[in-house]
């Protein structure tokens, strides 16, 4: 079988896309800060053969360079002082585009800030965009979206009688696992929204989004469908602990743990 190497390439493109390269660089180094040597320039090909094209951006003033980033201690410093300052939803929403002590902003496409009513009594928050949620700019979309979707349903919720949010809300590149410098940093912000939010219920999908919020060590698989308490400092929010969507996909045999929680789930809302 003759291999098709248009497939192959298309295939490695978004395999770059996806962990993060969005620049072509050739294959030799170029020193473009080096004198330009006079005798090499009077020689050059005049401009209307190929090997002369002119640049796009020639004459252009180069870009300001990218401010340095803070340090992890400091930036977490910031965050917290600017989640105090949030006052309602929109005014963290807008402290969040102006935020640059997350590393994770300067590769992700846009903020992923919540999807739901506002309103709601039970907010779900899960650990960070995908490139789908990056792409549209709204927590769970993609094909653990879709399952969630499903899920609530099956409860009697959708997004509208319920609201979404991520702890990190910026794509990590490739999708890797943020780290614990990028969760700390972001960590005041999702805080600060659950509280402004403040709901009957809070669910927490997955391992990584529930010890970042709920503070245990254990595995998933040993607290979830437990039921626990997230202090804001005002009060105390019933919180309870599930499976992933995206965990589900890759072990749907594991679904009836999680359908068990999403019946607590309803049942204390029934409350």
């Amino acid at each position: 079988m003759t291999p098709d190497h248009t497939k192959a390439a298309r295939e490695l493109l978004a395999f770059y896309l996806e962990a993060g390269a969005d620049a072509l660089l050739a294959e030799e180094p170029v020193d473009r800060f080096a004198d330009r040597d006079p005798i090499a320039a009077a020689t050059r090909p005049p401009l209307s053969t190929p090997a002369a094209k002119v640049r796009p951006d020639a004459g252009r003033a180069p870009p300001p360079p990218l401010a340095a980033p803070l340090a992890p201690d400091a930036a977490a410093s910031d965050a917290r002082a600017l989640a105090r300052k949030a006052a309602s939803l929109d005014e963290l929403r807008g402290l969040l585009q102006g935020f640059d002590g997350c590393e994770l902003k300067r590769h992700a496409k846009q903020l992923v800030f919540a999807d739901g009513n506002p309103q709601a009594r039970v907010m779900f928050v899960g650990e960070a965009p995908g490139r789908d949620e990056d792409q549209e700019g709204l927590p769970f979309v993609g094909r653990s979206g879709k399952l969630l979707d499903r899920m609530m349903k099956a409860i009697g919720l959708d997004r509208t009688s319920s609201y979404i949010a991520n702890v990190i809300p910026w794509r990590p590149p490739g999708n890797r696992t943020p780290t614990p410098q990028e969760t700390q940093i972001c960590l005041p912000f999702i805080q600060r929204q659950i509280e402004l939010v403040d709901p009957d219920i809070l669910v927490c999908l997955g391992g990584p989004s529930s010890q970042t919020l709920l503070g245990f060590t254990d595995g998933i698989m040993r607290m979830r469908g437990r039921w626990m308490a997230f202090a804001t400092g005002t009060r105390e929010i019933r919180a309870i602990a599930t499976l992933h969507p995206a965990y589900l996909l890759r072990q749907p045999l594991h679904k009836r743990l999680a359908w068990r929680d999403f019946l607590a789930i309803r049942k204390a809302l029934g409350k």
